[in-house]
């Protein structure tokens, strides 16, 4: 089948609208019709050339839409289920699923053999499908283990972030670092990742929280997420603005934006015994420096991936978080776009003012 999709030739070019070819599912496949997508920093990083990715390829990984097809052996879903997709595909066979860790499965099992035909073609050349997704497309053609069925009644706008930004934000908190009630927490950068970081210590019932940002706009956003106090990172001396602020240092620390600067402020900023977690992606061939003494404090610093998430658990959970009034995902929408307008999504990301724009097909 033809769909149009926003396709990536090379590196630091813009996106280019075209019509490729979808292949029918087959075993344990799904077909999603793409209600909405998220215009999340992570591809940037790739248009960026930041992280090499074969083209050409359609970026895409936050999203949520409706069964349109299933291939054989799928019980899961059926036609008409409303879902969020995951990048975090597993396998549900090896170490890191039989362990628990879902969210590191990296198995080929959940792709189409490199001999056959592939999901994504155009003109009858092989595109690559970005984290088994793809969904700056009118459809996704997936392995079944890349999707969770939502219930009805939420709005599929704020289900796709879900799909990778609030997941990623919210799961550090809850089950990479384990914020515990009443600690002290820290995040830096405030786009959708750490809004929902935010958020999710909040609900954790951290005691106090720190937003730390550049733009005074996204400040002001992180205390409706639950911020009880702000840095601006434009003034400097974010590390000991944060420790005058707690008498020495967090508990916990996150870090949202990717850079090396950033990464090493989470960790200079912890008290001792505290947790650092780099949640941002930071650039490949990237060495970060720490001072080695601060060990002896018992001092951490971890990654996360997708927020350790156990999807299929998890987003069904945010869900009702959301619908109760805990997850504020209303505010986190930027704007809503067309699939047209994707170059210039991009642009506004690059001027770190916007927390999310989502792609409405």
């Amino acid at each position: 089948m033809k769909a149009k999709a926003a396709v990536m030739y090379k590196a630091h070019e813009p996106l280019s609208i075209e019509e490729i070819d979808i292949d029918k599912p087959t075993r344990r496949e799904v077909l999603i019709r793409t209600a909405f997508a998220g215009v999340c920093h992570s591809d940037l990083h790739f248009i960026d050339g930041l992280y090499p990715i074969p083209c050409p390829c359609v970026l895409g990984h936050e999203s949520a839409g409706v069964v349109e097809a299933v291939g054989e052996d799928v019980t899961y879903v059926k036609p008409g289920d409303h879902v969020i997709t995951c990048l975090s595909t597993f396998c549900g066979e090896c170490e890191y699923c039989l362990t628990g860790r879902m969210s590191l499965c990296l198995s080929p099992l959940t792709k189409r053999a490199p001999d056959g035909d592939q999901r994504l073609s155009l003109n009858g050349e092989v595109v690559t499908q970005f984290a088994n997704l793809s969904s700056y497309a009118e459809y996704i053609l997936t392995h079944e283990h890349s999707l969770v069925k939502v219930r009805e009644d939420m709005p599929l706008d704020r289900a796709a972030l879900i799909g990778c930004g609030v997941m990623t934000g919210v799961g550090a908190v809850f089950h990479t670092a384990k914020v515990e009630p009443g600690s002290t927490v820290a995040v830096i950068g405030c786009g959708g990742i750490g809004l929902a970081a935010i958020n999710g210590a909040a609900i954790a019932g951290a005691g106090r929280i720190i937003a730390v940002d550049m733009v005074g706009s996204k400040l002001n956003l992180a205390k409706e997420f639950g911020a009880t106090d702000v840095v601006d990172g434009s003034e400097g001396g974010v590390v000991e603005a944060i420790r005058e602020l707690t008498g020495g240092g967090v508990h916990y620390s996150f870090e949202c934006v990717g850079l090396k600067d950033t990464a090493e402020q989470a960790f200079k900023m912890l008290q001792r015994g505290g947790c650092a977690t780099v949640i941002g992606m930071i650039p490949v061939g990237t060495k970060i420096e720490l001072h080695g003494p601060d060990f002896l404090g018992e001092k951490k610093i971890q990654g996360s991936a997708m927020g350790s998430n156990r999807f299929r658990i998890d987003m069904p959970r945010l869900t009702d978080f959301y619908l109760r009034g805990d997850l504020k995902l209303d505010t986190m929408i930027s704007g809503r776009i067309k699939l047209e307008q994707i170059n210039d999504a991009m642009d506004e990301l690059k001027t770190g003012e916007i927390a999310r724009n989502v792609i409405a097909f």
